[in-house]
């Protein structure tokens, strides 16, 4: 399996009705709501949002691969994830690389295929890569370096499902609890061996650039995602072709803490239109945090796409999830 388009569709399995927040899932808090009060007396943190944390969170996170063709919005589920990295992948459309780690989440999708730069991603996040299908080189990757991975299209099409509201191969969907009896199913290790992210202490950051409250990013093809700061919130809020994204279960719009732009080396491989994009850096980005700017240089270290200053400090996220787009070298922002 290769193209995309070429996926099976799966035997149906319960729709996302059957799988809810009832289900055997640990429950976790809510970690984008916890109180400064809280925050005092609680001893541990999420590990990739720095929020407060009531117990030691040492599980793997579940690196889950969500399409964003026209066809697969709104999506489910990232709002409740950690991390979302937005990347190119064939033709002119852009995929989720989603990290789940905190959250419990009930449904999450649609659920696509993968390629050999979002396994580098996955890998050293040391997560549990989901997927639907793949490139032969990402295959080839994962196999040769014995990663851990759910795939609907060849065997573990049991910790999935068929929404009937949408046609295949665009409505396919996961849960943590499903990736959970995934991974033990499979037996994968279950203790994180993943890199420690550096967050900003008390909460606040302290970015030196021009205040910014809309960033409008273009992808190809002309459709674009933007974002504009909620002051009273403290996020951005995320806008895809001008329009708010929202989350298809609860309707809410889906935002961040901190938003990452980051130029990358990007090279179209095959006829299918097929890239590979560097994550490894180092190049150029801004980052963007309480509605500051700054110009950074990113690079991977230690597991993670980190920022730096122009002194070569690292800049901390801020507490709170993460939103990192990864634009071709020389991409123009709108900024105002």
């Amino acid at each position: 399996m290769t193209a995309c388009s070429e996926e099976p569709a799966a035997a149906p399995t319960p729709s996302p009705q059957a799988v809810s927040s009832t289900s055997s899932a640990t429950p976790t808090p809510a970690a984008q709501s916890v109180s400064t009060t809280v925050e005092t007396q609680l001893p541990y943190k999420f590990p990739l949002t720095g929020l407060p944390a009531d117990y030691e969170v040492k599980t793997r996170p579940y690196m889950v691969m969500v399409e964003n063709a026209p066809q697969a919005r709104p999506q489910t589920g990232l709002d409740q994830a950690d991390i979302v990295y937005e990347i190119l992948a064939e033709g002119e459309i852009t995929r989720f690389v989603s990290v789940f780690q905190s959250q419990p989440a009930a449904v999450i999708g649609p659920v696509r295929s993968i390629r050999p730069y979002f396994v580098e991603i996955g890998d050293a996040l040391d997560a549990i890569i989901v997927h639907a299908g793949w490139s032969q080189d990402a295959m080839d990757m994962m196999a040769g370096r014995n990663l851990a991975h759910l795939d609907e299209v060849y065997g573990d099409g049991a910790y999935y499902w068929r929404s009937t509201d949408r046609k295949p191969p665009h409505n396919l969907y996961t849960s943590v609890a499903k990736m959970k009896k995934g991974a033990e199913a499979r037996k994968f290790r279950t203790e994180w061996n993943g890199p420690l992210l550096t967050f900003a202490k008390g909460g606040q950051g302290k970015l030196t650039g021009a205040a910014v409250h809309y960033i409008q990013i273009p992808y190809l093809m002309g459709y674009f995602a933007s974002y504009e700061y909620d002051a009273a919130k403290g996020v951005y809020m995320r806008s895809m072709e001008g329009k708010p994204h929202l989350d298809k279960e609860t309707s809410k719009q889906l935002q961040t803490k901190n938003l990452l732009v980051l130029e990358s080396k990007h090279q179209i491989i095959d006829k299918e239109g097929r890239r590979v994009v560097d994550v490894f850096g180092p190049n150029k980005g801004v980052i963007f945090q309480d509605g500051l700017s700054q110009a950074i240089t990113w690079e991977r270290k230690n597991g993670m796409l980190r920022a730096y200053a122009s002194d070569g400090k690292e800049v901390p996220l801020l507490p709170g999830n993460t939103w990192v787009q990864i634009v071709p070298e020389g991409t123009k922002l709108k900024m105002e």
